[in-house]
């Protein structure tokens, strides 16, 4: 997972945390909060920091209740 940007290593480490959470239902999650299109090669672009959308990004953290 070295490819991973520090906050995709954040967004890995709060989805194994129990309750475990898979990547799929982050992805409904984001849709549901945000009204965007995402699917997992975006994400994974995402979590690798190689884009950072602001809206998403945000979504993100507030679902996993990740902090800067």
């Amino acid at each position: 997972m070295d490819d991973y940007s520090s906050f995709g290593l954040k967004v890995k480490a709060r989805l194994i945390e129990p309750p475990t959470r898979t990547q799929a239902w982050l992805l409904k999650e984001v849709r549901n909060r945000t009204g965007l299109y995402i699917d997992s090669p975006y994400m994974s672009k995402i979590l690798k920091g190689k884009c950072q959308p602001p809206k998403i990004v945000q979504a993100i953290k507030d679902i996993l209740n990740i902090t800067d």
